[in-house]
């Protein structure tokens, strides 16, 4: 790069500042978003339902914008965390809250809704991200040792929360005896804390873009405090939105799934897809701004932190209330996760990816959503 391509110009500088700052929409989205969630606009015949749709599409609009405040300010790895984190705390109340209604059957929609997310970020997530960004910018950078050890990781926890479930004979089905999903809830949450303290301190360098591969407004001058502070009350309320206006759009979804005829596992799609709305689409606007780093920290962030923090809530909630939890996925299920986590370890093998690799993953996102709907 050129001395002069290097200098960040004080328009650049303030058009980012600019873009930074809340536009109204991030504000009112949100609001309209609490007070919908108080009227239960979505059970207002078929025009409630559509307002209630475009208000939710807001909210994650609204949360994608107020991550980036965030993310600008506290700077990588540690912006990436924010939105998947957030995203992710919020995903647990929800499966619980399914888990305590009498939606179904609420023991294999918890585990539907954790494989779907799985699913979406490996396939959904990565497959447009490498897809666009290649597109747009031919072959693309990031770290390898920061993918490897993300999908080293990653591999294990779901290993041992979705796939040995089925070959443990202390308890019958696809499920664990009371002692083996304590185990498995602690160890869940001791690799996904070791991976944050690596990602965060102790290798903080290996989840870093390089120099050459940041975009000039990436080096603009971060908003203030006070706007990260506000930034990040708002991404909160946005995020409570997304949530609580898709669990109450769930039941009307699910009720047409299932006048449809269509399997009940189309609802855990669907809800995962909704939660993971904000991270998607901030990871797509990474890659299309050549960040694949920060694109690949919000996609392999967001899939540990479902693991590491989803299976161990559940399992709390399950053993303190006596319900039933079914995480071992079936056959089918189980050969399209080896089939995922074998092609995204080839995708990421190398430190360079084009758009073959994310034709590829949405190959096969686009084959786990046809099998669910015609199994």
């Amino acid at each position: 790069m050129s001395e002069p391509d290097a200098i960040v110009t004080a328009g650049q500088k303030r058009a980012l500042l600019k873009r930074l700052l809340m536009p109204w929409w991030t504000l009112v989205f949100p609001l309209l978003g609490l007070l919908a969630i108080a009227v239960s606009l979505y059970e207002m015949g078929a025009a409630g339902t559509v307002v209630a749709s475009i208000i939710l599409f807001g909210c994650v609009l609204s949360a994608v914008h107020q991550a980036e405040v965030v993310a600008h300010r506290v700077g990588e790895p540690f912006g990436t965390l924010v939105l998947a984190v957030a995203v992710t705390v919020i995903e647990v109340s929800l499966i619980v809250s399914l888990m305590l209604s009498d939606a179904g059957d609420a023991s294999s929609l918890a585990r539907d809704t954790v494989f779907a997310a799985i699913m979406i970020i490996l396939n959904g997530i990565v497959g447009v991200c490498l897809l666009a960004g290649g597109a747009r910018h031919g072959e693309q950078r990031f770290s390898l040792r920061g993918a490897s050890s993300s999908l080293n990781v990653l591999t294990a926890m779901v290993v041992l929360s979705l796939v040995l479930p089925n070959y443990v004979s202390s308890a019958p089905g696809p499920t664990y005896a009371p002692s083996q999903l304590i185990f498995v809830a602690i160890v869940s949450v001791i690799l996904y804390g070791t991976f944050v303290m690596v990602q965060t301190v102790r290798h903080r360098d290996y989840f870093l873009p390089a120099d050459e591969d940041m975009p000039a407004d990436a080096h603009a001058e971060p908003p203030s405090n006070a706007a990260a502070w506000a930034a990040l009350g708002m991404l909160l309320v946005a995020l409570v939105g997304v949530v609580l206006l898709a669990k109450g759009l769930s039941g009307i979804v699910e009720a047409a799934i299932l006048n449809a005829g269509l399997p009940l596992a189309i609802v855990g799609v669907v809800i995962a897809a909704l939660v993971l709305a904000p991270e998607s689409l901030a990871a797509y606007r990474a890659a299309r701004r050549n960040r694949l780093q920060t694109s690949l920290n919000l996609a392999l962030g967001s899939a540990l932190a479902t693991i590491g923090l989803t299976i161990p809530a559940v399992a709390i909630v399950s053993l303190m209330l006596g319900l039933p939890l079914a995480l071992g996925i079936g056959t089918k299920q189980m050969i399209l996760l080896v089939l995922s986590l074998f092609s995204i370890t080839l995708t990421l093998g190398n430190g360079r990816t084009t758009v073959l690799g994310g034709a590829v993953h949405l190959v096969i996102f686009a084959a786990y959503l046809f099998v669910t709907v015609v199994p």
